[in-house]
């Protein structure tokens, strides 16, 4: 193997913004200036809180729009966005303006919520702290992988996917670069929104055993 793999964690400093949305046509112009760090706070979110739910619940949007407008098929739409295939935030975001656009334009009365109701949207900023762990071959990381936190297991998957901007995350990349490439192959093929984070940490384990 060639340099060491670091594993890192995070923490989320969550706050709000100051910024609501009574109806889809604000929502729509509340997308369009919110911050890329909210946007992927209201979307990517779910994965983590809810790492023991498979499937993962629909982003806030989606959330907001079905349960508390009872708009059961704007709901649907935004739900069904698959933010696996973005390689950035800002295309995501440009997908979420396209559908609450389409379905303003098609004259739709963009009812107001109830008083208290409001989508709040919301910010957070993300601490990467160190752990003790670090692997130097193969077998030491298959060793480690059990003993991770899943806030680990979803900086170096998750988060990686849009800091990468590709189908490559921490794992893979550092394997390729050390010349195991059959191997990144199979991890940065595993699709990690299909799963929950547990079931992801057995899937990337069962993986590397068979290369160890």
């Amino acid at each position: 193997m060639s340099d060491p793999f670091y594993f890192f964690s995070e923490l989320h400093l969550v706050k709000l913004l100051g910024i609501r949305a009574k109806n889809p046509c604000e929502l729509l112009e509340r997308i369009k200036q919110v911050p890329p760090s909210s946007i992927y706070y209201h979307t990517h979110r779910f994965l983590q809180q809810h790492h023991y739910l498979s499937p993962e619940p629909p982003n806030d949007f989606a959330y907001w729009v079905t349960n508390i407008l009872g708009l059961d098929a704007l709901g649907e739409s935004l739900a069904s966005v698959d933010i696996v295939r973005f390689g950035s935030i800002d295309e995501l975001r440009q997908e979420f303006i396209r559908i609450l656009f389409d379905y303003i334009a098609k004259g739709k009365y963009c009812l107001d919520c109830e008083a208290g109701e409001e989508f709040h949207f919301m910010d957070c900023v993300t601490v990467i702290i160190p752990t003790p762990y670090v692997a130097r071959t193969v077998r030491e990381f298959l060793d480690i992988i059990p003993k991770l936190s899943i806030y680990s297991l979803y900086f170096h998957v998750f988060e990686a996917r849009m800091r990468l901007r590709n189908a490559e995350n921490d794992f893979s990349r550092w394997l390729r670069d050390s010349g195991q490439i059959a191997l990144a192959d199979k991890l940065s093929r595993l699709d990690p929104y299909t799963m929950t984070l547990e079931g992801l940490r057995e899937k990337i384990i069962k993986v590397v055993s068979s290369y160890v």
